[in-house]
């Protein structure tokens, strides 16, 4: 039994932070599934990016979409939701066997949609309708206005996962807006079981506190952060108010670990990982990272759900001169602007292929 399996054991789930047209046609999902106890995935549009820039795999569908009069945003979220109802068909007996747990894929709304909770709601509904698939979470930005946007689609009863959260206060507010679309499901007559799951960006942390820290507390931030954000997890879910909601049919909103790979190569490339290993969570790996610990993982306990040392090492860290709620608010902002010129490259990419691959093509006879 490999250390990916000894996690799933420990009631962790693992999900795959990637997805390509490869990944579905050669089988290579299908045995991380079977042999690395991969039971989701999550997509972004800079992984779509790269799917669609680096080779031919994307070529006969982006000509045919074209010709359809698909183009622009339209023409990649077709490109996408082909890949992840492939991607949730394979998962549906997991979805099914964990009684809708597990067996998720994810898909982005627009990040140019961010400051707009209207719109972004729109958006949310529309990729719902076109996935087809009931293991087809959206992904909305838990920012301010995207907070506004997840309660509404929770109580239109949209699964949703909440992206680009940082800090435990993000967490929570997050939480707040999931607990608040399921109570107004309630007093509506309607079926409180919606799923969520609430994304904690984890080595973002250190990539932005390690050139401002003593070595002694490097690669520390973003698992006491996780720390922090466990234990408010746990608490929340034993709460008096959640469990009112939980006697009615409502169910958890899962914290899932986002950014789990590992960035300075003088670190442990399974750090996070091993760190993070929290029974009732998502921890979501790049592939990288997953060939890593399938390998050479080892565990090391789990989380505690008091946070253990996660305040006093918070604690240092503030003392060291990094504001950590000041750094929460930057990440957060430098995320979403990520996300943008991530979506803006994507749409330029498939615009470029598509002009190639039209030019190539043979001119129509004349009548």
């Amino acid at each position: 039994m490999n250390a990916t399996w000894q996690l799933h054991g420990l009631g962790q789930s693992l999900w795959l932070d990637n997805i390509t047209r490869s990944l579905l046609d050669d089988g290579t999902l299908a045995r991380y599934i079977t042999e690395d106890a991969i039971t989701g995935l999550t997509s972004n549009p800079s992984i779509f990016d790269a799917a669609i820039g680096s080779g031919t795999a994307y070529d006969t569908a982006i000509t045919a979409k074209t010709q359809a009069g698909l183009n622009g945003e339209a023409l990649f979220i077709e490109l996408a939701l082909d890949d992840l109802r492939r991607a949730a068909d394979l998962l549906r007996p997991v979805f099914d066997a964990t009684d809708q747990v597990d067996g998720w894929v994810s898909m982005e709304i627009s990040p140019l949609l961010a400051a707009d909770a209207g719109a972004s709601l729109a958006a949310a509904r529309q990729i719902h309708t076109l996935g087809r698939r009931k293991n087809l979470f959206v992904k909305i930005p838990g920012t301010q206005e995207g907070l506004i946007a997840i309660e509404d689609a929770i109580f239109a009863g949209i699964p949703i996962n909440v992206t680009l959260l940082f800090s435990c206060a993000h967490y929570l507010a997050a939480a707040e807006a999931y607990l608040r679309g399921v109570e107004r499901r309630i007093e509506a007559g309607l079926d409180p079981c919606v799923a969520s799951v609430a994304s904690l960006f984890i080595s973002r942390w250190d990539v932005a506190a390690n050139p401002r820290l003593p070595a002694a507390l490097q690669h520390k931030l973003g698992i006491a952060v996780a720390g922090q954000t466990y234990r408010a997890y746990c608490a929340l879910f034993t709460s008096p108010r959640w469990l009112k909601l939980a006697a009615t049919g409502a169910r958890p909103q899962r914290l899932l670990w986002a950014s789990t790979g590992t960035k300075d190569p003088q670190a442990s490339d399974t750090l996070y990982v091993t760190a993070l290993a929290a029974p009732g969570t998502i921890d979501t790996l790049p592939e990288k990272t997953l060939h890593a610990f399938a390998d050479h993982g080892t565990l090391d306990g789990v989380m505690p759900i008091d946070g253990g040392n996660a305040d006093a090492v918070l604690a240092e860290i503030a003392l060291a001169g990094v504001d950590v709620n000041a750094l929460a608010a930057r990440l957060q902002h430098d995320g979403a602007e990520a996300f943008v010129k991530s979506w803006q490259q994507l749409l330029q990419r498939i615009a470029d292929k598509s002009a190639s691959l039209d030019a190539t093509q043979p001119a129509a006879p004349r009548p």
